[in-house]
């Protein structure tokens, strides 16, 4: 038998609800978290219909719209969740139902993995799950394929429903101070051209991210940490963290290069990430937390790049400044009575009507306005002082006995930032 799959049994009576649907096949995401041992499935959400799917593709799988919902729903996720994998609902049994989720998967993975700014590690997991269920006989066939592998075959998988895998978890957090730079070229009419500076910029901020000190509860911890969660199911365990970049880290990131602008992202930003509490250990953490800090900048720089674009098109004068707010991250519970959170993104000009639309139709959760977590972060007034949307630092003597000097670039408390926290991003000439 290959990998194994701990199922939440919210995800069995979900899709039990959608085999009485009368379109056919439905198809959609596993959505959980992979560990070296075994895997858990948290939720599942079909894909969205489309509008000019009216006119039909008859029973056809859209990959391109699945493989889209998979890249917005991977964005919706904080540190620790992930996609796994596709389902399908339809009574084809064959072998070209196991040769479209094939295509799938693949599929989803690369998209997703496009967007990835960090390096994968050795001990990540590259298998993902496919699962095809019959709605009439509601037989389920599991099986994964080795994505990272063009030429992989599938291999079998175990499936197994268990109450409360959504229950008992650990959460890593932080607020993050951001203070970047990203030069701009010279031609910004092309888009393409544009976003590749952006995403080189964001890499080699990603890069000081990744080789930053974590302290977790103030401490340096051992890899091999154990993090223990709360005894009582639905209560979280919580640790706060730092991240703490050595000056020599800064330097080294300090280039001299022609640009005809210059892009920067300022504010407080809160990251977050949970573990399954089967004995997570601090390294996990500490990875997937400093994924999550890399990604949710990521996300929100992605979001307005084609308004900034537009608005630099738009300014022919030199010497102008255009300033942008970013959306800031608002959670929102997966279950009423549960530790985890999925998150999405709300501009300034936005309702939180808006967001649980968003949620509605992404991931298929049904929210009201009072369930949004919106204290994590808060947006700031565009007219405001500059000063304000610029990120504090902090200058710390930490890891005796060495006495090495680190800047501080999170905060364990959130109560002296979240005051004048903004999400700023800024375009400049030269």
């Amino acid at each position: 038998m290959g990998r194994g799959y701990i199922v939440d049994d919210a995800v069995e009576r979900y899709l039990s609800a959608l085999c009485g649907q009368p379109t056919v096949p439905v198809t959609g995401l596993l959505i959980g978290q992979s560990t070296t041992q075994r895997d858990f499935v948290v939720m599942a959400t079909c894909t969205p219909q489309r509008e000019e799917s009216a006119t039909g593709t008859g029973n056809s799988v859209d990959k391109d719209w699945v493989t889209e919902h998979a890249r917005q729903v991977s964005r919706m996720l904080p540190g620790g969740l992930s996609v796994l994998g596709v389902f399908i609902i339809t009574e084809n049994d064959g072998k070209e139902t196991q040769a479209t989720l094939r295509q799938l998967v693949f599929a989803v993975d690369n998209l997703i993995s496009s967007e990835h700014l960090w390096k994968p590690a050795d001990d990540d997991v590259t298998e993902c799950v496919t699962l095809h269920v019959n709605p009439k006989t509601r037989k389920t066939t599991c099986r994964t394929f080795e994505v990272k592998d063009p030429k992989s075959t599938a291999k079998p998988a175990d499936w197994k429903y268990q109450c409360g895998v959504c229950s008992s978890w650990v959460m890593v957090s932080c607020w993050l101070n951001v203070d970047m730079l990203v030069p701009l070229p010279n031609n910004r009419t092309s888009a393409e051209h544009m976003a590749t500076c952006v995403k080189k910029g964001l890499k080699a901020w990603a890069h000081q991210i990744d080789n930053s000190v974590c302290l977790i509860d103030g401490k340096k911890l051992p890899e091999d940490t154990e993090l223990t969660a709360g005894q009582k199911r639905n209560v979280k365990q919580t640790y706060t963290t730092q991240l703490l970049i050595t000056p020599e880290n800064l330097r080294s990131a300090d280039v001299i290069q022609s640009c005809g602008g210059s892009m920067s992202v300022r504010g407080t930003i809160h990251s977050r990430v949970y573990l399954h509490s089967n004995k997570p250990k601090s390294k996990l953490a500490e990875k997937l937390l400093k994924r999550d800090v890399v990604s949710t900048v990521a996300t929100r720089v992605q979001m307005l790049m084609e308004e900034l674009q537009a608005s630099a098109e738009e300014s022919k004068s030199r010497d102008t400044q255009l300033t942008e707010q970013l959306p800031r991250r608002v959670f929102c519970p997966v279950k009423a009575t549960g530790p985890l959170c999925v998150c999405d993104y709300q501009f300034s000009d936005e309702d939180l009507c808006e967001v649980t639309d968003r949620l509605k139709e992404m991931l298929d959760i049904d929210a009201a306005e009072e369930d949004l977590d919106t204290r994590q972060e808060m947006t700031a007034d565009i007219a405001e002082s500059r000063v304000k949307a610029e990120a504090t630092v902090e200058t710390v003597n930490a890891l005796e006995p060495k006495r090495k000097s680190f800047t501080g670039v999170a905060i364990a408390t959130a109560a002296a930032v979240l005051a004048a926290a903004a999400s700023m991003l800024y375009l400049n000439d030269v």
